[in-house]
């Protein structure tokens, strides 16, 4: 039996949260066109759509927070922020954002144009969206095991540096603009990236003077696998990893919700001087000024105190536990899941679990309509509604090597019996699985379709 961590921390503060009934939920799935993204919280029971911006905050954040200073230019937090960003991430420049969003969209706006390539181990939607939406192309370069639901790899994360190499002499090195390298994983199950893969991806970049750059949102989950799982590194604390982690980056952008500990925020980091001028120009007119992007002062003070707790090996023990404790809660219940369990939330492999309903008819989203239907937990189709792709000259839809539903885990929200709760009715469904049918798009935007796309489902 899989065994439950102890919390490093108390519950002070408590949020109520409603059950509702089947019917309410029928009507409110109906009313949302069977897309989660268009039901209102108040209508969930429990909330694994995201970790993003769903972290319970501590009594020293909150403390932070009132002691924001507003001031326009030049704030306090600000100064105090950038003293953990030097500390954690060493760039000589950076800036805060709102969000993670933003500093994509520059980081994207900077490097990318009409049919260049940018190499990713697995690029999230919102990345390769920026990136398709510009005219460039944004490949997958992930190790085969990333593919492998069920192969067991310490470091499934991982760049192929063979399939790195080949893309960068076929497409021709001006055509490269950066690589960018996601850690954890998130698309690939939240697998981790060893140290030696960071590595070499960087020798690469270095042969070919090519950029390197993070996607660093779940950074410290990431640092804390390679303390876990890569020779060399058990004595070595979490901080220390993520230091020498980021010595070999040019640069990163971050959306801070995750495991900066915080509601809102996100960073935007570099070694060139010359890119952080255009870098300034930007941020004022999207953002804000330099020394705040976008959030209140008593943002930037709850962030630079979050990072520091976030890079906690007691705080990274516990978060790593509770998830991997809902992995084997489901392996127990002979669900099929991406294995190892990753860092930030459990994947369901919806080729195993629906195997009758076919990726044109969305099997994930087939089921976390019926998990939210039986249970009112929340999760999020990665797969065909996210990641199909239409080929733009033969007509041909391409589909996913991966069919994933997410459940994402909020840092220090929910406890053992929340997590019961949920695996208790994933199992149940997975005992009725031959009960579930596929749905129909009934409406569908241009591009990142899954947030806003309505469905209906097939008779």
């Amino acid at each position: 039996m899989a065994e439950y961590p102890l919390e490093p921390f108390r519950i002070k503060v408590v949020e109520p949260i409603r059950l509702t009934t089947r019917e309410e939920r029928q009507r409110v799935l109906e009313e949302a066109g069977y897309n989660l993204f268009a039901v209102r919280s108040e209508d969930i029971l429990l909330d694994f759509f995201t970790d993003s911006g769903t972290t319970a905050m501590s009594d020293d954040q909150w403390s932070g927070i009132m002691l924001g200073d507003e001031s326009y230019a030049g704030c306090r937090n600000f100064f105090h922020l950038k003293e953990v960003q030097e500390t954690i991430f060493g760039m000589p420049y950076f800036v805060p954002t709102h969000q993670g969003r933003p500093a994509e969209n520059m980081l994207m706006d900077l490097y990318v144009k009409p049919g260049l390539v940018v190499p990713n181990n697995m690029h999230f939607d919102s990345t390769e969206g920026n990136i398709i939406v510009r005219g460039g192309k944004a490949p997958n370069l992930a190790i085969d095991e990333a593919w492998q639901p069920t192969v067991q790899h310490p470091f499934k994360g991982n760049m192929d540096i063979v399939k790195l190499r080949d893309c960068i002499e076929r497409v021709g090195v001006e055509n490269v603009p950066l690589i960018l390298m996601t850690v954890t994983n998130n698309t690939g199950a939240g697998q981790p990236v060893s140290m030696r893969n960071i590595r070499e991806t960087k020798a690469v970049a270095d042969d070919y003077a090519i950029p390197f750059w993070f996607d660093a949102a779940r950074y410290a989950e990431n640092a804390y696998f390679i303390k876990l799982r890569e020779p060399g590194y058990a004595d070595k604390t979490p901080l220390e990893i993520a230091q020498e982690m980021f010595s070999y980056a040019d640069g990163f952008v971050m959306s801070s919700k995750k495991d900066g500990l915080v509601n809102i925020g996100g960073l935007f980091g570099c070694r060139d001087a010359a890119l952080f001028d255009q870098v300034k120009v930007m941020m004022i007119l999207r953002e804000g000024f330099l020394t705040y992007g976008g959030l209140a002062g008593r943002d930037l003070e709850a962030l630079a105190r979050g990072l520091m707790e976030g890079v906690q090996e007691s705080y990274l023990k516990y978060r790593i536990e509770q998830t991997r404790y809902f992995g084997e809660r489901l392996l127990e219940g002979g669900v099929p899941i991406v294995e190892p369990v990753g860092g930030h939330a459990v994947y369901l492999d919806m080729l195993r679990f629906l195997p009758h309903i076919p990726q044109s008819c969305f099997p994930g989203v087939a089921f976390v309509c019926r998990l939210f239907l039986d249970s009112g937990v929340r999760a999020v189709e990665l797969g065909s509604l996210a990641f199909a792709h239409t080929d733009p000259d033969t007509g041909e839809v391409k589909y996913p090597g991966l069919e994933l539903v997410r459940l994402c885990l909020p840092r220090r929200v929910y406890t053992r019996s929340h997590i019961d709760y949920a695996a208790d009715a994933i199992i149940q469904i997975y005992k009725d699985r031959e009960q579930l049918r596929g749905l129909k798009l009934v409406w569908e935007p241009p591009i990142m379709r899954h947030f806003t796309a309505r469905l209906e489902p097939l008779p």
